[in-house]
């Protein structure tokens, strides 16, 4: 049997929720462990997720693409759930009847562990259930908010469960497991760290992180800073709309007066110190041309690759 294994999100700025434990370091433990186990068992494993992206559609996109490509037999996407810090539980979503079959024994064998039994629920409007050509699952193991579950929650029984639950089998194959931000490096917030460093962006206290990939103060105060600039709801969390923010001005776009706004003015009226409105009118462009000339280069208000090395290198 080939499976295509994605271990949810983990591809900035395609990341997952932060509740008592962060989403992506769990869907990578678990899924690692689950293609570990299914290749112990002799099956071929195709792991779905990509190791970069410029969009949350680009990063499902190449999921699919991944899958479909392999033509691997079954896909299953592994997520956990985020809501309001009371529900509780596991649910697997399909969208046909041989989905249906699959889901039914991961969520049963899920469920053996104590989580409360959610269903086999619809995934027609999930974007990888949709665009995969094969049968599919999508697994949401349990509520990474909810104090129930995370205390029930033990990633190498889940993996077993999972494929138990696929194949019927169980490997007792010892695997690694993932680093979290509770003990070790987490490679999503040390990408953090480094892209709000080159961007100049310091901590509270005005000092530049250091790239460790450890969630603290630090880094959550920093998150809040370039969230205030860009006028996102400061919650030190970098959610979808922080990466974006983050990737579109590390594209180095050419900006050029009145007809640019959003994120990238707001950040570079941040940098240049005038007040940060978004809109590249005339006071920004200014600033811009004194910018310009204060470092030698021409000053014609256009950021383009010799302003933009000045800025973040």
């Amino acid at each position: 049997m080939k499976f295509g294994i994605d271990s949810g999100h983990n591809c900035p700025p395609d990341t997952g929720a932060n509740g008592i434990r962060f989403e992506d370091n769990l869907t990578l433990d678990v899924g690692n462990r689950v293609i570990a186990k299914l290749r112990a068992l002799g099956n071929e494993v195709v792991v779905c997720r990509p190791s970069s992206a410029r969009t949350v559609t680009e990063s499902l996109s190449k999921r699919c693409s991944t899958a479909n490509s392999s033509k691997v037999d079954i896909y299953v996407a592994i997520h956990f759930n985020y809501f309001n810090g009371q529900a509780n539980g596991t649910e697997v979503y399909a969208t046909s009847d041989t989905g249906n079959k699959i889901a039914k024994p991961v969520l049963d064998e899920i469920v053996k562990l104590g989580f409360f039994n959610r269903g086999i629920k619809s995934g027609s409007h999930l974007y990888v259930l949709k665009h995969t050509d094969m049968p599919a699952i999508l697994v949401e193991g349990c509520f990474i908010d909810s104090q129930k579950d995370m205390n029930l929650f033990d990633p190498e029984a889940m993996a077993n469960a999972i494929v138990k639950g696929l194949t019927g089998k169980v490997s007792s194959v010892p695997v690694k497991p993932v680093q979290d931000q509770e003990n070790d490096v987490d490679e999503t917030i040390l990408r953090l760290q480094k892209a709000l460093n080159q961007l100049k962006i310091t901590d509270k206290n005005g000092k530049a992180l250091v790239e460790d990939g450890f969630t603290g103060a630090s880094t959550k105060s920093a998150v809040e800073k370039f969230q205030t600039i860009i006028a996102v709801q400061p919650t030190g969390i970098a959610d979808t709309a922080t990466w974006n923010a983050i990737n579109i001005i590390l594209a180095k776009r050419i900006i050029r007066p009145n007809h640019a706004g959003g994120a990238v003015v707001r950040y570079l009226q941040y940098r240049l110190g005038v007040d940060n409105d978004g809109v590249y009118g005339p006071q920004t462009e200014v600033i811009v041309k004194n910018f310009q000339k204060q470092n030698g280069l021409d000053a014609d208000g256009i950021i383009g690759p010799a302003s933009w090395q000045k800025l973040i290198g």
